[in-house]
């Protein structure tokens, strides 16, 4: 057999947890087909590894990336940090299954404008993306408010039986076609009036599909705890797993409660399958929220509709330059984006480091001034914590970011470096892997990420995309 790429030499950390070793990998047809001392089988072409990372390529189970991988399909942002496979349809949003009129309502319209919401069903989606073969492979969630917006005539309100019927027929038909699960956003306006019970309903569905719940929960700050005890309680009824989304406790009054948090996680796990995600960054991004303004901490923002000069700007900032408080700048430059530094760096060691939690970016890749997470994320884990901080050995970081998030999202035969298995597949240097984004200056490749490829196809290399392409949209467990 004639290999398609021999990767000699290489430090393989096969995403599973275990030790690294040293090893040959050989791979063919989009598959990884030996793993071998020593690989003497002739190959198309051979990578010396002598010095670097082999690894599965990143997963990132938390994005807002629906839209703009079918605007840009050479995915940049992702790939040049060594992501392969993107989760979409987060904090209950999705492009997938929406149906929109005349305007896209908030926080649907963190995905994208009005004339690219296409997509009733996940069909149309699935097919969507496995037409423009993007450098990244993309699985999905189905959005709960984007559900409610189909079918519930006043988004401010409980839904009906009616509608919630409504909601399943269309959730069930996504489930069919390889949708992950269900997601919320429950702390968004046009969500959290929804009832724990129609969420229930919903989340019935999962169980025969093995889908999952994930969860933006209806608060982050002072009622965490009765946030949480709610997602919990989705789960046990509908008797599925649960992924509570980006797991914080915001706002400076709520700093060090991770302790609190992750012991109730703990508890509740003998019990039932949960588990969370994170962002290894102190500061969150979204819309600008009036609600959200304090003096606690400061609040940049990345862009404004009536005042767009002062995007880069924090609200104290603009506040000393009108002669105005903070809560009247926020009025006045609203519709408008903002980064929140909501959140106290032991909380974000401490969750990141926990055994309950994977690694999702988080980024918002239609600010365009957008949190560096969007380019930084996974880069950040292996050289901040892992290598220099020393939060945890390096075989644990690419677990968190490979191989717990593919089983977590029931993506088969991705996340590990095993014989027969995809070649997505990542290497990078050790020394030099470094996220260079910055809150001041976000859109920057990382560093030291050497080779990118997508079922087996190199797809970046020396800091530039290859121009091949070989991304597909991920049913669930197929």
């Amino acid at each position: 057999m004639k290999f398609d790429y021999v990767f000699k030499s290489a430090t393989v950390i096969d995403g599973s947890g275990k030790n690294e070793f040293i090893s040959d990998v050989a791979i063919k047809n989009g598959r990884i087909i030996k793993i071998a001392e020593n690989i003497n089988e002739e190959s198309e072409k051979i990578i010396d590894c002598s010095g670097l990372i082999l690894s599965p390529g990143f997963i990132d189970v938390h994005t807002h990336d629906d839209l703009i991988v079918i605007d840009k399909p050479e995915y940049i942002e992702k790939t040049s940090q060594g992501v392969t496979t993107i989760i979409v349809g987060n904090c209950g949003i999705s492009a997938a299954c929406a149906t929109l009129k005349d305007e896209v309502p908030d926080p649907i319209n963190l995905l994208g404008e009005l004339n690219e919401f296409n997509f009733a069903d996940l069909a149309s989606y699935k097919q969507k993306i496995n037409e423009i073969t993007p450098t990244v492979n993309v699985a999905t969630l189905i959005g709960h408010t984007t559900l409610r917006n189909n079918c519930v005539s006043d988004l401010l309100k409980p839904a009906t039986q009616s509608n919630i019927a409504q909601m399943k027929r269309v959730l069930e038909s996504a489930l069919n076609e390889g949708a992950l699960g269900l997601s919320t956003g429950l702390s968004y306006g046009n969500a959290i009036n929804s009832s724990t019970e129609e969420i229930c309903e919903l989340a019935e569905l999962l169980a025969e599909h093995q889908g999952i719940y994930t969860t933006h929960m209806r608060t982050e700050y002072d009622g965490i705890i009765d946030a949480m005890h709610e997602a919990f309680h989705i789960g046990r009824h509908a008797k599925v797993p649960v992924q509570i989304s980006h797991h914080k406790c915001a706002g400076a009054k709520n700093w060090g409660r991770t302790k609190e948090t992750l012991a109730l996680i703990e508890k509740y796990q003998a019990m039932q399958d949960i588990n969370c995600d994170c962002y290894p960054y102190r500061a969150g991004s979204s819309n600008l929220d009036i609600t959200q303004v304090t003096e606690d901490y400061d609040i940049l923002v990345t862009w404004s509709t009536p005042f767009p000069d002062v995007a880069g700007k924090t609200l104290k900032d603009i506040a000393i330059m009108w002669n105005i408080d903070i809560y009247q700048v926020a009025e006045k430059i609203v519709p408008a984006g903002a980064i929140y530094f909501q959140m106290h760096e032991d909380d974000v060691r401490r969750v990141l480091q926990h055994p309950s939690s994977m690694v999702g970016s988080d980024g918002l890749p239609r600010d365009p001034n957008p949190h560096p997470r969007l380019w930084g994320t996974f880069p950040r884990v292996i050289s901040h914590y892992s290598r220099d901080e020393k939060l945890f050995p390096m075989t644990t970081a690419i677990y968190k970011m490979t191989g717990m998030s593919a089983q977590r999202f029931s993506l088969k035969d991705r996340g590990l470096i095993k014989e027969n298995f995809f070649a997505d597949i990542v290497l990078f240097d050790p020394i030099k892997i470094n996220e260079t984004s910055t809150f001041q200056d976000p859109k920057q490749k990382a560093d030291g990420i050497e080779y990118v490829f997508v079922n087996g196809v190199l797809t970046y290399t020396a800091k530039e995309m290859t121009g091949d392409r070989a991304g597909k949209f991920l049913e669930r467990n197929k």
